[in-house]
Formats: C-alpha cells, structure tokens, sequence
C-alpha cells in the first residue's frame, strides 16, 4: 500500500469518527429523556386507580331520601371523579335486595336489627345517626292531637307502617309501652309512605320519624313524644360483601362519620349516634 492510500484512509476514518460523535450524544439524550417522560406519564403514576374515582350504589332506608341527597353531592364534590348513586327503600326491603345479590356497594339501615341479619353479606357496621319518633298530622292539627293516648280514638284514622318495617317495630314499641291500641287504616312499605298519607289527607295521623315530618312543612306538623315514652333509631351503614369497588365503599362509609357528614345529618334533625 501506497504512503498516500494510507494516509487518505486514516484521515476517512477520523472523520468517520468525528461524525459519529455527536450522533451518539444525541442518541444517548433522547433515550434518557424518553425515560423520563415514561416516568412522569399517567401510566407510570398511576397509583393503583385509587385516584380514578368510582361508580358507588348505596342502599338506604327511606327516612335517609332528602339528607342523603345532600350528603352524597358533597361527597362527589370532595372525591371528584366519584359518583354516588342511592337506592331507597324501606331496610326489610334492602335486606331482600342484598340476600338476592342486587348489584350495591353499600348499606344504611333505619335499625340495627336487619345488618345483623346480614352478617354473612357485610362488613362491619358504624352507627352514623340516631332518629326518634313524632305524631305527624295535617297542618294546624285539626283533629288535636296532643299525644299517643289520643291515637286509639275510633275515629282517628291512624296509619303505621308495617311491623316488619323499623319505623313499625318502633312505633309498636311506643304504643305498647304506653298500652295503646290502635286499628290503623292502612300498614305502609316505610316511613315516607306513612308521611304521604297524612299529607294527602288520606289519615288523621301517622308515627313517622322527627326527620320525616321536617321535609313537608307547610302540610303536616309533627306532635312531640316525651323522650320517656319514645324509641331511638339507630342507622348503622356497612359496606357489602359483593362490592367490586371494596375500597371505595370503605371510604364512603368511613366519611359517613366525618364532621362534615355529621353536620349535614344534624342539619337535618338526625341526631348524633
């Protein structure tokens, strides 16, 4: 090989090099800063889709309609993302739907008594709020009822609700304790049932829960019970077994004792468990 041939090789291959350099610099920066993007993109963020929000069915009593309405937009304001969706009815009914495997994430009875029931369904239960009883009447009670004995007058058209229903176990409790014995025109499926029929002017009077009462002024005033003679309702909320969003419903449930979920409750007459 030629002196010259040698030296017009070494001096391609050093440019060759001296191109190849700064490629490699740059290859090198790209593929670090592509890691970095993978580590702050969502997928390499995510934190187990905790954060992502969820889908949740309540099941709850029929005296929880108004206050849970409020209590779930305030949850959904706080865990954005999170939608709550209630199911009201009165508790023996709920127990039904979660014997018969209704789709639900959790449950918020009017007694103590139906979680208790479902012990193979449920977690375990929080009492979150207590309730009592009230005489509800037509607005201006013109019948003038003034207490339970006036409930076994002939002709007072009294309406319970059914014995298996909480607020017809309870309000059996105080008519039995006071020895009081009423043939009511009608035994209703829950609570907002019995209220309907005194709004509608179908009854006299019904025993329904203070709570109740409080959601139709202007067409029904409540008659107090003396605390000697009432009962306490008890509203223990559980998550379900069946939840396939178990953590979120834990949540729920668990907020449900919060300051802020108790000062929504107490607003609305509950009282505090």
């Amino acid at each position: 090989m030629s002196p010259l041939l040698s030296r017009r090789r070494v001096a391609a291959a050093t440019l060759t090099a001296a191109l190849l350099v700064p490629l490699a610099a740059c290859g090198s920066d790209d593929e670090s800063d592509s890691g970095k993007a993978d580590k702050g993109s969502p997928a390499a963020s995510s934190s187990g889709g905790s954060d992502k929000g969820a889908d949740l069915t309540v099941l709850a009593a029929s005296s929880l309609t108004d206050v849970f309405k409020t209590a779930g937009a305030a949850y959904e304001k706080e865990h954005p993302g999170t939608k709550v969706k209630f199911s009201f009815a009165g508790s023996q009914e709920l127990a039904a739907q979660v014997k018969a495997g209704a789709p639900a994430d959790a449950l918020v009875t009017a007694d103590t008594k139906t979680v208790d029931a479902l012990k193979a369904d449920t977690g375990t239960p929080t009492v979150i709020a207590k309730n009592r009883l009230v005489i509800a009447v037509a607005k201006g009670n013109p019948k003038k009822v003034q207490g339970l004995k006036n409930l076994s007058d002939k002709n007072l058209k009294v309406v319970l609700a059914a014995p298996e229903v909480p607020v017809g176990r309870y309000s059996k409790k105080v008519l039995d304790g006071q020895h009081v014995k009423v043939k009511p025109v009608s035994q209703e499926p829950n609570v907002r049932a019995v209220l309907s029929k005194v709004e509608l002017g179908e009854a006299d009077a019904g025993l329904v829960y203070v709570t109740d009462a409080a959601t139709a002024p202007g067409k029904v005033e409540a008659v107090t019970i003396p605390d000697a003679q009432n009962a306490i309702a008890s509203y223990p909320a559980v998550t379900l077994k069946q939840s396939k969003q178990a953590e979120a419903a834990a949540d729920f449930v668990k907020w449900l004792s919060s300051a802020e979920a108790q000062k929504i409750l107490h607003d609305a007459g509950f009282q505090k468990p």
